[in-house]
């Protein structure tokens, strides 16, 4: 499932194509993905000029000037390209109409946007601007990693106590929001912490220090256009490039990077998920 790196990506790539763009038309090709789609979705948005495009967590959210918000997640294999710009933006042309094409945007500047979804694990929901952080999606979230309000001291009362691992720790959206399983496996390598740790019982400096290291970890992923492993693509349908810098994550039995370290990289199940690590540096 893509992460926040991933997210901000493609947010990224459709803001030149949507902020400040009226939705000509909205086509919307079947009545659910993951649940089922607002009321008259098509017709709401149809019209509506795109004020803002931002992001909350791993959810895509577009301010309308309607006042109302469409928020998106992209689930397991949910993608959004864009396509056919008059300014040149955008080197693809409008491709054929594909099976899972569900959801289209045709925007008043020439673009299209559209949201291909073949696991139908993604979602689209319409809510009022004004409470859109009271959402249930939403209302459960813990601070931005690249805002102002995650900090060292907001981590450290996080972990005060807490008897489950610090990968678990870190996957707690009410913790922190946006971090999945890869970019909390490299920023552990990073910040020479097991996986295995318990949250609570790592020194208060060393849990301080992970803050701008997960800061730099996902600004890394950012600039790289994210990680592309099955799914994945940007909003011009190109590769991410950051897997090709992973130092741990999908490198089991592979040396571990750190001069002077004769470890290799061990890979564990922690909740149903794999943990990368190297146990030598990782303590």
């Amino acid at each position: 499932m893509p992460e926040l790196p991933e997210v901000e990506t493609v947010r990224r790539g459709l803001s030149p194509a949507m902020e400040g763009v009226v939705i000509k038309r909205a086509d919307v090709n079947r009545p659910d993905l993951r649940w089922p789609f607002p009321e008259r979705m098509a017709e709401r948005l149809t019209g509506q000029r795109v004020d803002r495009l931002r992001r909350r967590s791993k959810y895509i959210l577009a301010d309308l000037n309607s006042g109302e918000t469409l928020l998106i997640h992209l689930g397991m294999s949910g993608r959004m390209t864009v396509s056919g710009d008059p300014l040149g933006q955008f080197a693809h042309k409008h491709p054929m109409p594909e099976k899972h094409d569900h959801v289209v945007f045709h925007m008043a500047n020439g673009t299209r946007i559209t949201f291909n979804d073949p696991r139908r694990f993604g979602a689209m929901d319409l809510l009022p601007t004004a409470t859109a952080e009271d959402h249930k999606l939403l209302s459960v979230l813990g601070p931005e990693p690249l805002g102002n309000d995650f900090h060292e001291q907001h981590l450290i009362e996080a972990f005060k106590g807490k008897n489950s691992p610090v990968k678990s720790a870190l996957l707690d959206q009410g913790i922190v929001a946006g971090l999945g399983n890869i970019y909390v496996c490299e920023a552990l390598y990073r910040g020479k912490v097991s996986p295995r740790r318990k949250a609570g019982q790592i020194s208060a400096s060393r849990v301080g220090a992970l803050v701008p290291i997960i800061r730099q970890v996902l600004q890394d992923a950012i600039e790289a256009g994210g990680s592309s492993l099955r799914d994945f693509r940007q909003a011009d349908g190109e590769l991410g490039y950051f897997q090709h810098s992973f130092d741990v994550y999908g490198r089991e039995g592979r040396p571990c990077r750190t001069k002077g370290c004769s470890g290799e990289i061990k890979r564990i199940t922690q909740s149903g998920r794999s943990s990368f690590y190297c146990a030598q540096c990782q303590r």
